[in-house]
């Protein structure tokens, strides 16, 4: 049990520390802590049972009158993702080493608070909490892109903190619904609002599906609730833009696994074919858009929404396949887009440009670089032995089998991410230098202890992706039986 609170309020209480005592050495302060918390998962990874049990909970009644709970554990398909997230906090915290923070003590403790918050939703077995959780994620970043953000951020945040707020509240009148129909005293326990979920018509079903799908495509984002995504993405600083991308994105992805295939089964299995279409539209809509974009962080912010279209797509097939691709693909995708816009803002650190066009020829004078960033590359476009690979199989099938048509459209992501990869390199690193890349410095060694981990997991998982697959497997079979089991029963 103290582990999970240790985990879950360990970066908190760093966090307020940074905020109280502004040490001279905050990001060291910040990086020992996100080491720590690394650690810790881990451990968890090793000695975690492979079985779909909850474990390490933590159940301590909050608010009896009103039967809440603060209900905290872990299955298969948490721990994943609070593995990706103790994962991928140190190298955004030691990504920023090479630049001088203002309000460094502010800054670092609010990425100790957003990963305290995103544990925290992947963690939490109340309704309630997850909610609180889930907003409490939108308050750091909200900060860290308005104060460190680029030009013309105050209208672009607001945007971002305006459509991610609205979809929320959508969420909570859903939770709060559900929590009147559990019986006797009311509880936001989550096995309840499942129980509880269930037992409803449906038409109530597919008002809680609306709701809740609402919130958690926002948050994906899913065509057509994406339109924030490009822009925040863009003027956000880059450890905003790696918090956003990497691990944030996963809390709708999350959401739709852990809470609305189990809630609603019935409004699931009528709506979530039109929830699919719109997944597969989003991967071909903006991968379109990211083929003719000139400016190199914008072109990834697409690519992100056209990756993530696909894992939602496969989310929503409800096969076994589909599901498991989509855990490992939010592993992979978290590394993959780090480590993409890691190397945007190495490059545009060096030339003060993100533009395309003003680029080349940076393999001459980087060929370390140029190799990492071929490698990273390659697990973006789903190349055989990468990460990508692995994930985007298993969804790319799951949707063909759900429906031949909408499994073609969706498998030409690979192809067009290819074509707007193989060109973002091609007029980045290839060709001769100019005046803007004659003088261009290869990786310091700071930047090879963040880059260099990243590919080594894009080979890893690759090559060997059986170690993660089973320990969400046990979980993801479990939630997939009882759904089919439910939806046979509404039938």
């Amino acid at each position: 049990m103290f582990i999970t609170i240790f985990l879950l309020f360990f970066p908190l209480l760093v966090a307020l520390l940074l905020f109280a005592f502004k040490p001279a050495q905050a990001k060291m302060l910040a990086l020992v802590a996100s080491i720590i918390e690394l650690a810790v998962s881990l451990y968890l990874v090793v000695i975690f049972p492979r079985t779909d049990a909850v474990q390490f909970v933590v159940d301590v009644p909050w608010v009896r009158a009103f039967g809440l709970h603060f209900a905290v554990g872990m299955d298969g398909i948490s721990l994943l993702l609070v593995l990706l997230t103790t994962l991928l906090v140190p190298f955004i915290i030691l990504s920023s080493f090479s630049r001088t923070i203002e309000k460094a003590s502010t800054f670092y403790g609010l990425i100790l608070v957003m990963q305290m918050a995103l544990i925290g939703v992947f963690c939490a077995l109340d309704g309630l909490l997850f909610y609180l959780f889930w907003e409490i994620a939108l308050i750091p970043i909200y900060f860290i892109c308005l104060i460190w953000g680029g030009e013309d951020r105050g209208r672009i945040t607001f945007k971002f903190f305006v459509y991610t707020l609205a979809g929320s509240l959508f969420m909570l009148v859903a939770l709060v619904y559900l929590y009147f129909q559990t019986p006797g005293t009311h509880t936001f326990a989550m096995q309840a609002l499942y129980e509880a979920g269930r037992a409803l018509p449906l038409y109530e079903q597919s008002l809680i599906f609306w709701a809740m799908f609402v919130a958690f495509a926002i948050k994906m984002p899913v065509f057509p609730f994406h339109t924030w995504q490009p822009d925040t993405y863009t003027v956000a600083p880059t450890q905003g833009t790696m918090l956003l991308s990497g691990i944030m994105l996963k809390m709708g992805i999350y959401g739709v696994i852990r809470w609305l295939l189990p809630l609603v089964p019935a409004g699931v299995a009528a709506w979530g074919f039109t929830a699919v279409v719109l997944s597969v539209i989003g991967i071909i809509y903006a991968s379109c858009i990211a083929i003719v974009q000139k400016d190199f962080k914008r072109l990834i912010a697409y690519s992100s929404v056209a990756h993530v279209g696909l894992i939602s797509a496969g989310a929503f097939t409800l096969s076994t396949i589909g599901v498991q691709g989509a855990m490992i693909q939010m592993l992979s995708h978290g590394i993959v887009v780090f480590a993409l816009f890691y190397i945007i803002d190495i490059i545009s650190q060096r030339t003060k440009t993100r533009t395309l066009s003003e680029l080349g020829g940076i393999r001459n004078v980087a060929p370390v670089l140029t190799t990492v960033f071929v490698v990273v590359m390659l697990g973006s476009v789903a190349l055989p032995f990468t990460s990508g690979f692995v994930g985007e199989f298993l969804l790319i099938n799951s949707v063909f089998q759900y429906h031949g048509v909408l499994g073609v459209i969706a498998g030409l992501t690979i192809i067009l991410g290819a074509v707007y990869m193989l060109r973002t390199f091609q007029q980045s690193m290839s060709g001769e230098t100019n005046a803007v890349t004659a003088r261009f410095a290869d990786l310091t060694t700071q930047e090879k202890l963040v880059l260099y981990p990243m590919v080594l997991l894009i080979l890893v998982i690759g090559i060997y992706p059986a170690p993660l697959l089973e320990i969400s497997e046990p979980a993801v079979a479990s939630l997939l039986k009882i759904y089919s089991n439910l939806s046979a029963s509404v039938k």
